[in-house]
């Protein structure tokens, strides 16, 4: 057949990169020409040797992109070839062709063993040829895809890694901040010590706790909890705080926009659940406990909006859950909020936890409950004050085995009048 009359060789659907590199390792002189002819016809740009230690020095100053070798060169194996070829530093990935006779089960395996991709037995048919080399641009094209994913993901786990540690900063101050919140975490009004315990589960928080005074005999003390966590939370606490806060002009209870004085808590607790509902444009609720107690005589009066229940340990030891419950403040148009009235006597406690303390769960999902705080009650008993509080928060995290997932926050009032200790009863 002629030159005029020889049909043109078939070309692969996805043509070949322009610039794609070949290099063809043959002994035979007359081999190369032939199978270069068909490569370069092919739209491949092809570089020779007739030997394997000649092929690597090529491949050192100028990397190809497919290897084509025969199996049996002078200097070396096909095999041997294949090793040597994979200890090259490169860059990209190189595909590694090998020329047999004859490929039986055993040739394959050693070859596959030592790194080649393919094999092709001799004599070479031009479209089989072309086959096996678009086969090879397609795992190359696949390889450099990969790798340019790779470097993308790498400079985004760059940019995504600066990002964290520029909220890790972020929040770690806004940590401070919020710890500010809480000006004084202790306080003496007469015969009365008021502790405050906030303990976030991460950087910042939902809940809140404080107290200030109210004319000479009285004290306004509360503790609330924003549902959810992070920043959201932590905002509405921080405009919450400013409700709340010890100045007159800012402070909703001291600023007489409750209403008359006979009001009470319950008053504050509406406020707030307006506030929620017509001011602020959010699904976010809290609940809370807000309470105004009588230094001078003891009594306490309080309102429930949807926080756990307030828990009076007596002089005697003995354990009392107080109120009903009430609804959270946000959610409803008209709540239903529980009003406490209560009078501590000296050695009396009174403890306001938040859910973060007794709905702490064991990793096997058993919460610590109403039942599980009294014990902790009992436990530590003998401590006052701010070693009562840190005692109890150790002892929450050592049942859920370090595995805290909400805030905890605990306001702790002790009457300490006479100065007696609370004391446990041996009965119990």
């Amino acid at each position: 057949m002629t030159a005029a009359n020889r049909p043109p060789l078939p070309i692969d659907q996805a043509p070949p990169r322009p610039g794609r590199l070949i290099l063809l390792v043959d002994a035979s002189a007359a081999q190369r020409r032939l199978l270069a002819r068909m490569l370069r016809r092919g739209g491949y740009e092809v570089i020779e040797a007739e030997g394997a230690r000649q092929a690597l020095q090529l491949c050192e100053s100028r990397p190809p992109d497919l290897v084509l070798a025969d199996w049996s060169m002078p200097d070396m194996t096909g095999p041997e070839f294949c090793a040597a070829f994979r200890r090259l530093p490169r860059s990209n990935y190189g595909y590694v062709v090998l020329l047999t006779s004859g490929a039986d089960a055993r040739t394959i395996t050693e070859g596959i063993e030592a790194g080649a991709d393919d094999f092709l037995t001799k004599p070479v048919a031009p479209q089989e040829l072309l086959a096996r080399m678009a086969a090879g641009e397609r795992i190359l094209r696949i390889e450099e895809e990969l790798r340019a994913s790779n470097t993308q993901l790498r400079q985004a786990l760059a940019q995504l890694s600066e990002t964290q540690a520029a909220m890790e900063r972020d929040l770690r101050e806004a940590r401070k901040l919020q710890q500010g919140l809480v000006r004084a975490r202790s306080g003496r009004f007469g015969g009365i010590e008021i502790s405050l315990l906030l303990r976030p589960a991460g950087h910042i928080g939902g809940d809140l706790v404080g107290f200030f005074p109210i004319g000479e005999d009285r004290v306004g003390l509360y503790a609330l909890d924003v549902s959810g966590h992070g920043v959201t939370a932590a905002l509405l606490t921080a405009q919450l705080s400013v409700h709340l806060s010890g100045t007159s002009d800012q402070n909703i209870a001291l600023r007489g926009a409750l209403g008359p004085e006979d009001a009470g808590p319950a008053a504050l607790a509406c406020f707030f659940n307006t506030m929620m509902l017509e001011e602020m444009n959010t699904d976010t609720y809290f609940t809370m406990i807000y309470a105004e107690l009588n230094h001078a005589t003891g009594h306490v009066r309080m309102v429930q909006a949807g926080h756990p229940h307030p828990a009076l340990q007596r002089a005697d030891g003995t354990v009392t859950h107080l109120g009903q419950g009430g609804m959270p403040i946000g959610v409803f148009e008209r709540p239903i909020f529980d009003e406490i009235d209560v009078t501590l006597a000296p050695g009396d406690r009174l403890l306001i936890a938040s859910d973060g303390i007794t709905e702490a769960t064991t990793p096997n999902g058993r919460q610590l409950g109403n039942d599980g705080l009294e014990a902790v009650m009992r436990t530590n008993a003998f401590l006052n004050g701010h070693s009562f509080l840190e005692s109890m928060a150790w002892s929450v995290s050592e049942y859920c085995r370090g595995e805290r997932q909400d805030d905890m926050s605990a306001v702790l009032v002790e009457y300490r009048g006479t100065g007696q200790v609370i004391r446990l009863d041996d009965d119990r």
